[in-house]
């Protein structure tokens, strides 16, 4: 697939995926770049099972998204000529197999375009949250009065804090970027970073206990592998002082839910938590009832419109593999351990 190359490209992800993902002006661009296999009546093929019905011998590149199948051994065994997998989403770890980066496939992902709306929903969510904003609605909510919560006891605002940021991971150095507009230190922890690779994302470098100690927010882009399960367990937890804020958009499986219940019921901590362990909660569980807690269904990466900048970002990529260039956002297999 160089210079003039047109690869023969095939989506593989469900109806609702490719009409979410996937404008007209980004379509024209991929047509304009890429032969694009075609169904019966002339639309985009696409792919919701590999099991030999369709002949896709001849498919050079896939395009995936959510509800693709799982690619393993066997159905890499039905593309003879696959030479690249366009994953127009974020994580590829739950449907590809490890036999497909040893045939030699190049794999991407849109996980970039994917990182920008979780770092402003964590970004809004750092001021309202530095602004007690959940427990002043509460109490607004059921006094009728102002300011009624007693918020004297507890700081509130961005001027001169110290915020955490657990996981130097796309996002959270996205979430460090978008810091900068604040007047705050940052810490990272990181065990893969490097200091001068810190200081450069404008944040010092701690171990994590330091990092806990120290912050008056925790926010946490760690992926979810087996060494961060329940990275913040109740020892962790209970190193954060008074008042601390917890913010998670990245997976429920970061925090010990049930460590976590008694540090936000005495009302020692505030968490905002889009993401939970289990995902969804329990209908019955405290944390709805907190006014010092908000949860939210899962809401912090892309939706709507936001998803079309991952559909663009795919076909990006197809459009760099025709041209014989490398890929912008390679997922090689040397990295499947430490990413989500």
């Amino acid at each position: 697939m160089a210079g003039a190359d047109r690869p023969l490209v095939c989506f593989a992800m469900s109806d609702v995926t490719y009409r979410t993902m996937f404008d007209e002006a980004t379509l024209v661009r991929l047509r304009g770049t890429a032969t694009v296999l075609t169904d019966d009546a002339g639309g985009p093929l696409l792919v919701q099972s590999f099991d030999g019905a369709v002949d896709l011998r001849q498919v050079e590149v896939l395009v995936t998204g959510w509800g693709v199948p799982r690619i393993d051994a066997e159905v890499l065994g039905r593309l003879d000529h696959l030479r690249a997998i366009v994953h127009a989403a974020g994580s590829v770890k739950a449907f590809l197999d490890a036999a497909v980066w040893d045939a030699g496939v190049q794999v991407s992902t849109a996980a970039d375009a994917n990182s920008v709306p979780v770092a402003e929903f964590t970004l809004a969510t750092v001021v309202l949250a530095c602004k007690r904003f959940s427990r002043h609605v509460a109490a607004y909510r059921e006094t009728g009065d102002k300011r009624s919560f007693g918020e004297e006891r507890l700081p509130h605002g961005t001027h001169g804090i110290t915020i955490g940021v657990v996981g130097a991971s796309r996002i959270g150095r996205r979430v460090m970027d978008l810091l900068g507009v604040l007047d705050v230190s940052v810490l990272v922890s990181d065990p893969f970073l490097a200091e001068d690779e810190a200081r450069q994302l404008g944040a010092t470098l701690v171990e994590l206990p330091d990092l806990l100690r120290r912050s008056d927010v925790v926010t946490l882009h760690a992926p979810a592998i087996p060494e961060t399960h329940h990275l913040l367990d109740d020892r962790m937890l209970a190193m954060m002082r008074d008042g601390t804020v917890l913010i998670n958009t990245a997976r429920g499986s970061l925090v010990d839910t049930a460590a976590l219940e008694p540090h936000v019921a005495s009302g020692r901590l505030d968490a905002y938590l889009d993401v939970t362990e289990p995902e969804p909660l329990p209908a019955d569980s405290p944390l709805f009832r907190m006014p010092n807690v908000v949860l939210t269904p899962h809401i912090a990466g892309s939706m709507g419109n936001e998803v079309l900048r991952m559909g663009a970002t795919a076909v990006d990529e197809v459009e760099r593999l025709a041209q014989g260039h490398p890929l912008r956002y390679p997922v090689r297999a040397s990295e499947l351990t430490r990413i989500a």
